[in-house]
């Protein structure tokens, strides 16, 4: 592994290689805890609650969920592909009872299992606080099915991919090896307060070009296309504590998915073309901070939609959060949405990678963005969540407010906004030429 490869450190020009998404099949045992609360769980042994329901209080938030997991983090571990934080599911539709999702990779009747091989149906943690344990299957059902062609050529898709004189979320960029989808118009919180753009950092950073440069719709070597930018910081992942602000539970190795890259536009870069709405959406609101104090209700189970290069406008459901998995080596990983799509659609296709994922709104609200996808079904495995219907394609995608934190960006949603953003870039620039100018000419910095 190179030294660039270690999670939770923030890249500034400089270059990450990603870890690919997936599920293990082998079920290995973490090392053991030195934590005093996770005593009683060193045996591989939950605290029976079958038959009877805890007396305290029922989880409600995020918090309270994540908190209760992150206490039985070890044998959930064992005894599962992952875990993540939603609502329970019946007959493939989502209930309004909060839950921990455990994933497995067949789900059988109770009757052809052994006791030490049950799940409870209830799990206490610290103070009492209780939730639900919901089985989700997930296994490798083989690829999905394509997607129809309607779906992949439409005037939305053609005009993303450089049929439209102007580009904006969910328009095409590409450097010389990856395509990807531009998520959204930001501005930086540092430096020349520059104006720029949002991807996935996979989408923007490879090694084998160090300069990053980014293209709309593509690079002149492949096609038509103007340069945008290059890469300026770019991330890839992170410690769960630096991310929610806890641990997620007792494996010290636990990284957090934050797949972004910030690319400012280039100085001769036409700002005219830039535009802040989203085609097919319109304009949408500020980002939906995820507060995980919230109730979970403010999250799961809410209706979302995305717009990109490859399949244009789509809808689709917040399935759950803080999804948790390990990989072959024991390290755990963290990523922030599992989205199914609607009707059993794809919610992305390769080449999305980057779109904003947006919330729809509500009571005439605003539609808000909440994240920007990073990954997806592809050939990893689906989820099986009705007797008799097919498994459904999931979409993974990056908690957008805290990336933006990270990145230390601000997104830009309105066409005023942008253009006081790009004002404000031009007055920071003519002040440090300006400051620099002064320097050169102070008679101190004057040799003989």
């Amino acid at each position: 592994m190179l030294a660039t490869d270690y999670p939770g450190s923030l890249l500034w020009f400089d270059t990450i290689r990603g870890i690919g998404f997936g599920f293990r099949k082998e079920l290995l045992l973490p090392s053991s805890s030195s934590f005093v609360q996770f005593a009683n769980l060193q045996t591989g042994v939950l605290p029976e609650t079958l038959g009877r329901m805890p007396k305290g209080q029922q989880a409600m938030t995020l918090l309270e969920l994540m908190t209760i997991r992150a206490f039985h983090s070890k044998i959930l571990r064992c005894c599962s592909l992952g875990t993540a934080i939603g609502f329970r599911i019946k007959k493939g539709v989502l209930t309004d009872i909060p839950a921990i999702l455990v994933f497995v990779s067949r789900k059988v009747d109770k009757q052809w299992l052994s006791p030490i091989q049950c799940l409870p149906t209830a799990l206490e943690g610290p103070g009492g606080v209780w939730c639900d344990v919901d089985v989700v299957e997930f296994s490798y059902f083989g690829a999905p099915e394509p997607a129809p062609k309607e779906q992949l050529y439409t005037e939305i898709v053609d005009d993303l991919r450089g049929g439209d004189p102007l580009i904006g979320s969910g328009s095409q960029v590409a450097n010389q090896e990856t395509y990807g989808t531009l998520g959204a118009i930001v501005k930086s919180q540092t430096g020349s307060r520059q104006v720029g753009f949002l991807t996935n950092g996979h989408v923007a950073v490879d090694l084998d070009y160090p300069n990053q440069k980014m293209f709309h719709p593509l690079p002149p070597t492949l096609g038509p296309g103007v340069y945008l930018g290059a890469v300026e910081r770019a991330t890839s992942f992170i410690t769960d504590d630096l991310w929610y602000g806890i641990f997620s539970g007792i494996n010290p190795e636990t990284f957090v998915r934050a797949d972004g890259a910030f690319i400012p536009f280039a100085d001769d870069f036409d700002m005219s073309t830039v535009i802040t709405s989203v085609k097919g959406v319109g304009e949408i609101g500020d980002v939906k901070v995820i507060d995980l104090q919230y109730p979970i209700g403010s999250l799961i189970g809410k209706q979302v939609m995305k717009v990109g290069r490859s399949s244009g406008l789509t809808s689709g459901t917040v399935l759950a959060y803080a999804l948790e998995y390990n990989d072959e080596k024991g390290i755990c990983f963290l990523t922030d949405f599992l989205v199914v799509g609607e009707n059993q659609q794809c919610f992305d296709l390769e080449g999305d990678s980057g779109s904003l994922i947006i919330m729809k709104g509500e009571n005439g609200e605003k539609t808000r963005p909440i994240g920007i996808i990073w990954g997806g079904t592809a050939n990893r495995g689906r989820l099986k969540l009705k007797v008799g219907q097919q498994p459904e394609n999931w979409t993974s995608g990056v908690d957008l407010g805290r990336l933006l934190n990270l990145l230390e960006l601000d997104i830009i949603v309105t066409e005023e906004g942008l253009k006081e953003a790009v004002q404000e870039q031009r007055g920071a620039l003519a002040a440090a030429i300006a400051s620099t100018v002064g320097d050169s000419l102070n008679p101190r910095n004057v040799f003989f």
